[in-house]
């Protein structure tokens, strides 16, 4: 496969140390979100938190996310990807502390609201971290550790749950273990390189060549890198540029896969995953035993975005992968409709959420953080990814905290049935408005999507950006976009 004859070849080989240790940031947001799965069943009867209480503490590490990522495009900027991760992992450890030892519902929400910060700021910069220093021929593979990592930490914190069930205290053990990969990716990133992009910014560029000589396989093609760092950094551009025609049809696209992946309802399924097995019969521990089978069947498709992703590219797996999630939406609204099938066949509860979960593993979960890192100009990229996370968050937010609510509105069926619907209008979105990436530069991206001329004004904004920077050898590009 293209991924792995490539991935362990010469200074690539180094890229995967960086990136898994980067990545980690991907773990706490993934162990966070399946923990708090298994440790509700218990916190709801130690704590007395009802309906409203339950939402709360799931919404908000979802408000604190939002703020992250608002406050993280500055932060990687101004402190660079690699401090700004070392900062995310010191606060994780004490929202993680902080959980664990809350009395009440109102600390437990306000730890997990710290929490949040970290996972929103986190999730940000890794993706953007990771494909800044990877070479283009490997970045889709490569940047997709961060969503690797994300099931990863899903899968262990369901492990985690399952392993604690009986044990005095369960839920405090289960929440206050997220202080491990905290605290690892605190130190793991003291040991990382600067990106190379943002040395150049900061007018460092001996560092930034120092940097790319260890992680590309010549001076030729170190020094192509980093005259396109260059151009773009010379087209540096602000906030308003985010918003300028130029950059609007590529950040539709960007918030569009945001709000898409999580409106079809996936975080409803990690969050409570549990309390839907739960409904089918199950007991409390029997329900968390089964929601390892969905954190193994998302680690496993995962795995096999990683791999193929760089061969058969993105759409693909962005169109099979959202269908999936569709036809199983479906079937789990038929399920919870007709009792007949919750009496003699529960079995179709688990297999639904499974091919689920499948689904979104080699769709939307890899191809969103994936998409949002590579379409972006490097003139508004932190603003620009910033707005898409932003987004994100703020859509899982809104879906987390009206689950329960929803049901309790039209019913479960009706909810499942609700995010199919929501499923078909992205597939058709997809079809029709987002661009294959694999193995392109960003200019052929903006071209198809109708962004910025080759050579001309921007609209609105007096800047002229040009294509082929005078006296390049014909036919290279040299934009912003290449990785």
């Amino acid at each position: 496969m293209l991924f792995l004859r490539e991935a362990f070849r010469g200074s690539n080989k180094a890229i995967l140390k960086v990136a898994i240790v980067a990545a980690i940031g991907g773990f706490l947001f993934g162990y966070d979100t399946g923990v708090i799965s298994g440790a509700l069943l218990f916190i709801k009867k130690d704590l007395g938190a009802g309906t409203f209480a339950q939402e709360a503490i799931v919404a908000s590490l979802l408000v604190g996310a939002v703020v992250g990522a608002l406050g993280a495009g500055w932060a990687a900027d101004a402190l660079s990807r690699r401090w700004t991760k070392v900062i995310a992992g010191a606060i994780y450890v004490l929202g993680a502390l902080g959980s664990a030892f809350s009395q009440d519902p109102t600390q437990l929400i306000v730890a997990r609201f710290v929490l949040g910060l970290a996972v929103g700021t986190a999730s940000f910069v890794a993706p953007m971290y990771i494909s800044e220093l990877t070479p283009k021929k490997i970045r889709g593979g490569v940047t997709t550790f961060n969503q690797l990592m994300i099931v990863l930490g899903i899968l262990c914190s369901y492990v985690v749950n399952f392993a604690l069930v009986g044990l005095p205290d369960q839920w405090r053990w289960m929440l206050g273990l997220g202080a491990v990969p905290g605290l690892a990716l605190a130190i793991g990133m003291l040991f990382m390189p600067y990106s190379p992009r943002w040395l150049v910014n900061k007018g460092r560029e001996d560092e930034a060549r120092t940097v790319l000589r260890r992680y590309r396989d010549g001076d030729d093609e170190v020094e192509e890198e980093l005259d396109d760092i260059r151009t773009a950094a010379q087209e540096e551009g602000s906030v308003q540029d985010v918003v300028s025609p130029a950059v609007r049809p590529l950040l539709m696209v960007g918030v569009a896969l945001a709000l898409f992946q999580q409106f079809i309802g996936i975080n409803t399924v990690i969050y409570y995953a549990p309390t839907i097995l739960q409904s089918t019969g199950l007991g409390a521990n029997a329900a968390i035993a089964q929601t390892v089978v969905i954190g193994v069947t998302n680690v496993i498709f995962t795995v096999i975005a990683v791999l193929l992703l760089d061969r058969v590219g993105r759409r693909f797996f962005l169109l099979l992968g959202t269908a999936i999630c569709v036809l199983s939406l479906a079937v789990l609204g038929v399920y919870f409709k007709s009792p007949g099938l919750q009496d003699s066949a529960s079995w179709i509860a688990l297999a639904a959420l499974i091919v689920y979960i499948a689904g979104f593993a080699v769709g939307l979960g890899p191809v969103f953080w994936l998409m949002i890192s590579e379409i972006f100009p490097l003139r508004v990229r932190s603003a620009a990814m910033s707005v898409s996370t932003v987004a994100n968050w703020s859509a899982n937010f809104l879906v987390s905290v009206t689950f329960l609510s929803l049901i309790a509105a039209i019913s479960r069926p009706g909810a499942f049935w609700l995010y199919a619907v929501i499923g078909v209008a992205a597939l058709v979105f997809f079809a029709t408005k987002v661009p294959e990436t694999k193995g392109r530069e960003l200019e052929e991206i903006e071209r198809e999507l109708g962004a910025t001329p080759d050579v001309g004004e921007e609209a609105g904004t007096g800047r002229r950006f040009t294509r082929e920077r005078e006296g390049a050898p014909e036919g290279r590009r040299t934009t912003a976009g290449r990785q």
